[in-house]
């Protein structure tokens, strides 16, 4: 995810996923209790993480990972559903009384807070608290997490954020229990956007610089009581959370523990063996050398499985020389052996190939396959044609990023491999895990290519499309158009897109405009990569949610003996 929507250190640190995801009915779990049954109230689930989280500030993170992890110690206005399956991805009330009330054609939307919402110090939470919190989106500095604030709600052109501007006029709030907002143009599913993470609540003037991604101020059930960045998290109860004010976090756990920075294969070897506290665990999906080791009916049992509801794929950024080129990016596209990408990922158990932008859990999702090749293996002559046609029959050279974890590097390699017969040499360029959508996001720092993913950040078209190729929001920090894509005509029907008033029809234009995108060809579109979890033996409650990046719901999961 990210960002966001790219991809990152979470629950699922080995997932592509930028942001959010949505829509995956085949994510969910056997039934909604989920292995080991409803959960009991009480001790401590741990959780076992490749890579630490981006940011615990909540304008900062945007992955499906830390996104996931947010629930628990922050509140927004709505929030996503808990469930498996798409009662998960709806909408509802959070620290609101309602999913909003739209007025002025839908350039107003109104929002009253719930009675008795407060932070960990005892604090009620305001509507000034909201107001600031949404705020710091736009501080150029810290504002790199969800765009979406930035880009839907009205501001002064030199609005800087709180610490730098002052008070946002265009949020209003007329007594303490009631928010204002004032957006650019109407916006029908503004209910969804405020479930974002820049919609928490911050206490005024708090916040400030890094402050908060080493302690946040909590609004959730839980509160953090030891962070060692990189290495452990603990998650202990917030007694000033009231649950009579939540209907979507259970909280059965009296606190989580993570441990960062295991290696993925050590990781796959304590969760099959579930030895100790080890029983008590969750994890990511399991690396492909471990899928067969899980066939077994007695870890079938702690399995859960299906589809993560995002893309995986290459972007192109379409600024640098060659890849300016359209024949060479439609090239490209034509080459890249998926078959093998797939391989590199652990087969079809883990992924199925992408030929188009949004994953087939997208609402409007159109299947096509816009640049065809023999069970996706590639078309060699099909490149080498466009290529003669752009003068670079003799190839050329790029840099392209990936991550430093395994299976990425593998990706990476695979696609190299497939280029090489073209005479393109690919540069391998590895970057830290717990940076990586930080740096790529930063036009500045990015090079020809970068693997990463997207996840919609809530069930609607709108979340894939517009942030990953809308040229209007290219920005110098946290820029989700890695393509750097500025094309007219999409721009144009983006606007058109987005004033329409019925959310189905508005989809089903998004799924014409996925394909009107990729005869640019910004992107190499790759997987649809499936999730593969194993839980401990004695947790309880787990499901996987599909607005996460397929991950387990962090807000239901906990243990079925809390005496364990």
């Amino acid at each position: 995810m990210k960002r966001s929507t790219m991809l990152a250190g979470l629950l699922l640190s080995g997932s592509l996923a930028l942001t959010a995801c949505s829509g995956n009915a085949t994510g969910a779990a056997k039934n909604s209790a989920g292995p080991g049954g409803p959960a009991a109230t009480g001790g401590t689930v741990q959780v076992l993480a490749n890579a630490g989280f981006s940011h615990l500030d909540p304008v900062r993170g945007f992955d499906g990972g830390v996104n996931n992890f947010y629930r628990l110690i922050y509140r927004t206005l709505t929030t996503q559903g808990a469930a498996p399956g798409a009662e998960g991805t709806k909408i509802v009330p959070d620290l609101a009384t309602d999913t909003g009330k739209p007025s002025d054609g839908g350039k107003t939307w109104t929002f009253t807070l719930k009675d008795g919402v407060a932070f960990e110090t005892g604090a009620p939470i305001t509507s000034a608290d909201v107001k600031f919190g949404v705020s710091r989106a736009w501080d150029p500095e810290i504002g790199i997490g969800s765009p979406y604030a930035k880009q839907i709600i009205a501001a002064p052109a030199s609005y800087q954020g709180p610490y730098k501007s002052g008070e946002l006029p265009t949020i209003e709030t007329p007594d303490a229990k009631t928010v204002v907002f004032r957006l650019k143009k109407p916006y029908a599913d503004f209910g969804s956007v405020v479930a974002q993470n820049t919609f928490v609540p911050v206490p005024k003037g708090a916040g400030a610089g890094t402050s908060l991604d080493s302690k946040p101020i909590a609004s959730g059930p839980y509160k953090v009581a030891e962070y060692k960045p990189g290495a452990a998290l603990k998650l202990v109860r917030n007694d000033k959370w009231d649950v009579k004010t939540d209907s979507v976090r259970a909280a059965k756990p009296d606190g989580f523990q993570w441990t960062f920075g295991l290696d993925a294969a050590t990781i796959d070897e304590r969760m099959i063996a579930g030895q100790g506290t080890d029983a008590n665990a969750i994890a990511g999906t399991i690396q492909a050398a471990s899928v067969a080791r899980v066939q077994t009916p007695q870890l079938k049992q702690r399995t859960l499985t299906g589809l993560g509801g995002c893309t995986t794929y290459m972007g192109l950024n379409t600024t640098k020389k060659p890849l300016n080129d359209l024949k060479v990016r439609q090239a490209i596209n034509f080459a890249v052996n998926k078959q093998t990408v797939r391989d590199a990922v652990g087969g079809s158990t883990l992924a199925d190939l992408a030929t188009s932008i949004q994953p087939p859990t997208v609402v409007g999702r159109v299947d096509y396959d816009p640049y065809p090749s023999p069970d996706g293996k590639g078309d060699l002559e099909a490149a080498r044609k466009l290529l003669a046609e752009a003068g670079l029959a003799d190839g050329f050279s790029f840099t392209l990023d990936t991550r430093a974890q395994p299976k990425m590097q593998a990706m990476a390699v695979a696609i190299q491999q497939a280029l090489a017969p073209l005479k393109i040499t690919v540069k391998i360029n590895i970057i830290d895990t717990s940076t990586y959508y930080e740096v790529i996001g930063t036009p500045s720092q990015q090079h020809d290519a970068a693997i990463t993913g997207w996840c919609p950040d809530w069930p609607s078209g709108a979340t894939f499309l517009p942030p990953l190729f809308d040229g209007r929001n290219i920005t110098a920090k946290g820029n989700g158009n890695l393509s750097q894509l500025n094309d007219p005509a999409v721009n144009a029907k983006i606007d058109e897109i987005a004033a329409m008033k019925d959310v189905n029809a508005a989809n089903a234009a998004y799924g014409e405009l996925d394909q009107q995108i990729m005869k640019l060809a910004p992107m190499v579109p790759l997987l649809y990569e499936k999730v593969l979890i194993v839980v401990g033996s004695n947790i309880a409650g787990a499901y996987l949610h599909d607005g996460f990046s397929g991950g387990i719901d962090l807000v239901s999961v906990g243990l079925t003996d809390a005496g364990k």
